[in-house]
Order: structure tokens, then sequence, then C-alpha cells
């Protein structure tokens, strides 16, 4: 546990240990529901301003509040499809919900999730992101640019 400035109640840091068994993502490549998520350009913009570690603060937040408990509040509607590249990250691992989570990782609904499982998740969505960032046809955020100002016309009297 780690206290920051201002922080009332202690944290845990964020630094994903737990493995990941390379047949989960075996398993997901075979879902067609699974392989189309990718995060879009606002959401890979977000990823890459705030940075992974930031971003995988507020999924251990969202696992904690919407996951852990043993009956969440609105099961099976309690992760957006948008809005946040974690959740994004959720619907593609099948992290979303608890009959998600029994699913695709043998985690039974019923009871809470202790600590190493939230850790597990967190670790599944590291991983996942992580790809999503490496990706070469990941969109980049539009870019702004100037019209090109024009000089002038020379030799037109108005």
């Amino acid at each position: 546990m780690t206290f920051f400035q201002d922080d009332l109640f202690p944290r845990r840091t964020v630094a994903p240990q737990a493995v990941v068994p390379p047949e989960l993502w075996e398993k997901l490549a075979r879902s067609a529901f699974r392989q189309r998520f990718h995060l879009n350009a606002q959401d890979m913009a977000y990823l890459r301003e705030k940075g992974l570690p930031l971003v995988l603060e507020h999924g251990q937040d969202f696992i904690a509040r919407r996951l852990a408990p043993a009956a969440p509040l609105k099961d099976g509607r309690q992760t957006p499809w948008k809005g946040h590249p974690v959740f994004v990250a959720q619907h593609a691992t099948g992290t979303c919900c608890r009959s998600c989570l029994a699913k695709w990782h043998a985690l039974p609904s019923g009871r809470q999730l202790n600590e190493a499982e939230q850790d597990y998740i967190l670790s599944v969505l590291a991983h996942w992101l992580a790809g999503e960032l490496a990706r070469p046809d990941t969109p980049q955020p539009a870019r702004k640019t100037r019209k090109p100002v024009r000089p002038p016309a020379q030799g037109v009297e108005g």
C-alpha cells in the first residue's frame, strides 16, 4: 500500500504482476465478437496523453467498484461500450461483467473477487492495451492544420 499526497486512504500502486496464460489470447482470437474491439482515435489519444500507468490506475478503480463485489450493481450492463480505453479493453478481453469473467477466465460469480483476481484482470487489461499501443494501424488523433494564408493579389485595385 502506498499513500499519495491528498489521499485519505492508502492505494495499491498499479503494477500488474499476474501471469496471463497464452491460451487466453488464443481463445479470445477465435471470438469474432471480441476481435472487433479496438481503440478509436479518441481513446488512443487519451491513452497516449495520460499514459498506460494512469489509465491502469483508472482500470484498477473500475475493477474494484464495478466487478469485484459479489453482486455488482447492474451486472451485465455495468461496463459502458465506449468512453474510456479500459471499457473497450474490458469488452475485448471478456472482463466486462461477472458472467464474462466466469466464461472467459473461470472466475465464478456470486462471491467477491480477491486482490489476486483483481490483479489478474488488471494484467489482462494491461496486456491488451499495450498491444493496442503497438498496433501499426492504430488510428492517430487528427492534427489541426491551419489554412495557408494567401498573400494579397498584386495589381488588383478595389
